[in-house]
């Protein structure tokens, strides 16, 4: 299983950013949660492709959730999708959004559902779960957690030997969880075969959310926890006042309900990944801050621990970077002189030329590299701010 992050932006589009979408793929299977504007072309930009999705989940209803829907369901019909049917799982209000946009969908040549979801409620996928829980944004709204039943522990080859279980479709049925009975007449149980059932893995996804206790809760023990960080800790009041989390916050939740990893997103334009972890990571180690087309890898519990994919499911196309006038680009902002030359030191030590400059409209500094060096500046800071335990190249 992994998470590929389509969208990480807080309400608008940026030039390094597309807004909230994240895609959860399972074997063959691919779950869409949250459907921002652009969402279709961010798919269709990136390895995984414009998929004939079966499930989409929205989180909430604002806008910056979901403008990217009606374009991809009109995508869908002009492609000629007619036996594949499509069902949109989304909070209180679903019926009522869908009913608006019919007149702009006209009608569609396959299927549509809709369902409403709230807290408590349980969709069964046989092998796993999701499970809508409470948040804490205002709105009729929810997050989803992903989570798979246990499987069979492993099979012991030499119990079965003993027990006289021959090689071939026995040795599968016990391995399924079903008894067998041998050509003597004896009884052989999977208990006597099999070790502890091994766990699934637990993925949450949030969307829009104050911490909440609720969040906690549902998050208990996930490999992945990927909650929204709109604000940085210079922002905790104005956080507080919007129903959303600061950098800060997210670290609690994590800390709190001890999941292996944390991947903000729902990033203000105004911050940059490095600075949200550092703050996050004086509350919580596991932090991790994914830019578009990043993905996440969750191996079962017994292979290791889930992993940052950077660019991992890019295509090979370079996200567009405005350019200053002398062929300089942003790659980083700073609060102080200190921390910017700090910044500036480690790009330097790294071979790239960086300047500094005052940001008056953010009251800040802006660490600025040639146009040519920006992928390894990026690189070069992230790898100070991101521990390599949590991170692979693709």
């Amino acid at each position: 299983m992994d998470v590929v992050f389509l969208g990480t932006s807080a309400s608008m589009p940026t030039a390094r950013r597309a807004p909230a979408a994240v895609l959860v793929r399972r074997g063959g299977e691919r779950l869409l949660f949250d459907c921002a504007e652009g969402t279709q072309r961010q798919l269709q930009r990136s390895a995984v492709g414009l998929a004939e999705l079966e499930e989409i989940f929205l989180t909430h209803l604002h806008a910056d959730h979901v403008l990217g829907l009606p374009g991809m369901l009109k995508t869908f019909a002009l492609r000629g999708r007619e036996e594949v049917g499509l069902t949109v799982y989304g909070p209180r209000g679903v019926h009522d959004l869908f009913a608006k946009l019919k007149p702009f969908l006209g009608r569609l040549p396959y299927e549509l559902t809709i369902v409403e979801v709230e807290p408590g409620d349980t969709l069964e996928r046989g092998e796993y779960r999701i499970e809508p829980f409470a948040v804490d944004h205002g709105v009729s709204a929810v997050g989803y957690a992903v989570v798979e039943e246990h499987r069979p522990g492993r099979f012991d080859v030499d119990a079965a030997d003993a027990l006289g279980v021959p090689p071939g479709p026995e040795r599968g049925i016990l391995q399924g969880g079903d008894p067998v009975t041998l050509s003597d007449g004896t009884v052989v149980t999977p208990d006597e075969v099999l070790g502890p059932a091994r766990p699934g893995r637990k993925l949450a996804i949030t969307g829009d959310t104050a911490p909440a206790p609720a969040v906690v809760q549902a998050a208990h023990l996930a490999d992945l926890l990927v909650h929204e960080a709109t604000f940085g800790a210079d922002e905790k009041e104005r956080a507080r006042e919007t129903m959303h989390s600061t950098s800060a916050d997210a670290a609690e939740v994590a800390r709190l309900a001890n999941v292996k990893l944390l991947a903000l997103t729902h990033v203000s334009p105004r911050y940059f990944g490095p600075e949200l972890a550092r703050e996050a990571r004086v509350v919580f180690p596991h932090v991790v801050v994914p830019r578009d087309f990043d993905t996440v890898e969750i191996p079962f519990p017994e292979r290791g621990s889930p992993r940052l994919v950077k660019r991992g499911a890019a295509a090979g196309e370079t996200p567009y970077h405005p350019v200053t006038m002398g062929g300089m680009v942003q790659v980083a902002t700073a609060g102080d002189v200190t921390e910017a030359e700090e910044l500036q030191e480690l790009l330097r030590n790294a071979g790239i030329e960086a300047e500094i400059e005052a940001d008056g409209a953010e009251d800040a500094l802006r660490v600025l590299v040639p146009e040519g060096s920006l992928e390894a500046a990026e690189d070069a800071i992230e790898a100070l701010s991101e521990p390599d335990d949590l991170i692979s190249e693709p």
